[in-house]
C-alpha cells in the first residue's frame, strides 16, 4: 500500500473529502518553494501534487507555465525536484507527493534510473499528461512494479469507449479534469462534474478527485460535495506569482483546505 492508498483509505474511514494542492517545485526559488511545500500539510492538504518544471507544458495554460518559467530560471531541474522531495520527507513521512510533469524529463534521464530515484526520494505516484494508455509499457507498467501509483486524467471528452482503456492501470486515484482546455482557463461546476464522477465511479473503485477551474473556497466545497475530493492549482500558484509572503498563501490554502473538508 503506497502512501496515497494509505491516505483515502484514511479518508474514506472518517467520511471525509480529500484537499488536493499543485505547486510549482522550485517556484519562485528552491528555498522558498521547500518552505511552502513543507507548510501545506498544515493547512489542511491531503495529497501534495509537486509541479515538474518543463519548457513546453502544453497541457497548462498562462500561470503554471509562468510558474514553470520562474522555476527553471532560478535554477530548477529534474534531480532538483527530486531533492526538494527529498527534503521535504526528512520531516514529513506520511503526506503522499504526486510528481506531476511531463515524460521528457524522465526519458532524458532514463526510465529506470528516475523510477529508483523517485522511490528513494519518496515521492509516491506520477501523472505524466502526455502519455496515453497506449503507451503504459514506457513508464506506466514499470512505475507500478516499482511501487509507485500511475494516476490517469479522465476528461469530459472520455466516453464510455475510452473510458476503460484509461481506467486500465490507473491507480491511487483518477483525476477528473472538469473542464475542456487548459489549467486555470474556466470555472468547475459541480451541476455539471456529478454525473461525469458517478459515471467514472460505476466502473472503477479508485477514488474520483476533480481538479482544474476550482479557485475559491465555496467551489472547493461544491466540487468536493460531487467527488471524492478536490485538486486547486493555478489559483495557489497565481498567489505565489504575485509575490505573496509564504504564510499568505498557505492561508488561502487553509481555506480552499477547510472548503473541501466542509463538504
Amino acid at each position: 500500500m503506497t502512501r496515497i492508498d494509505a491516505k483515502f483509505a484514511e479518508l474514506k474511514a472518517t467520511d471525509k473529502k480529500a484537499f488536493v494542492a499543485y505547486v510549482m517545485a522550485g517556484d519562485p526559488d528552491f528555498d522558498t518553494s521547500l518552505e511552502l511545500v513543507k507548510g501545506l500539510p498544515v493547512a489542511g492538504v491531503d495529497v501534495i501534487e509537486l509541479g515538474l518544471p518543463f519548457t513546453d507544458p502544453m497541457a497548462d495554460g498562462p500561470t503554471i507555465q509562468l510558474a514553470g518559467q520562474r522555476a527553471l530560471e532560478a535554477g530548477m531541474t529534474l534531480q532538483r525536484t527530486l531533492d526538494l522531495a527529498r527534503a521535504f520527507r526528512e520531516e514529513d513521512n506520511t503526506t503522499p507527493i504526486v510528481m506531476m510533469g511531463y515524460y521528457n524529463p524522465i526519458y532524458s534521464r532514463g526510465v529506470e534510473t528516475f523510477l529508483k530515484d523517485a522511490k528513494e526520494a519518496g515521492i509516491d505516484g506520477l501523472i505524466v499528461v502526455d502519455l496515453p494508455p497506449e503507451e503504459d509499457s514506457e513508464l506506466c507498467l514499470p512505475a507500478q512494479q516499482a511501487g509507485l501509483n500511475f494516476i490517469r486524467l479522465a476528461t469530459p471528452t472520455t466516453d464510455d469507449k475510452r473510458l476503460p482503456r484509461v481506467l486500465q492501470n490507473t491507480s491511487g486515484f483518477v483525476y477528473y479534469v472538469s473542464i475542456t482546455g487548459i489549467t486555470g482557463a474556466a470555472e468547475a461546476e459541480a451541476t455539471n462534474v456529478g454525473p461525469e464522477v458517478a459515471r467514472i465511479k460505476s466502473q472503477t473503485d479508485l477514488p474520483v478527485i476533480v481538479g482544474f477551474g476550482i479557485n475559491t473556497p465555496e467551489k472547493s466545497q461544491a466540487i468536493a460535495s460531487v467527488a471524492d475530493g478536490a485538486v486547486v492549482g493555478s489559483a495557489i500558484v497565481s498567489q505565489i506569482g504575485a509575490g505573496k509572503p509564504v504564510g499568505e498563501v498557505l492561508s488561502f490554502v487553509k481555506s480552499l483546505a477547510d472548503g473541501a473538508h466542509s463538504a
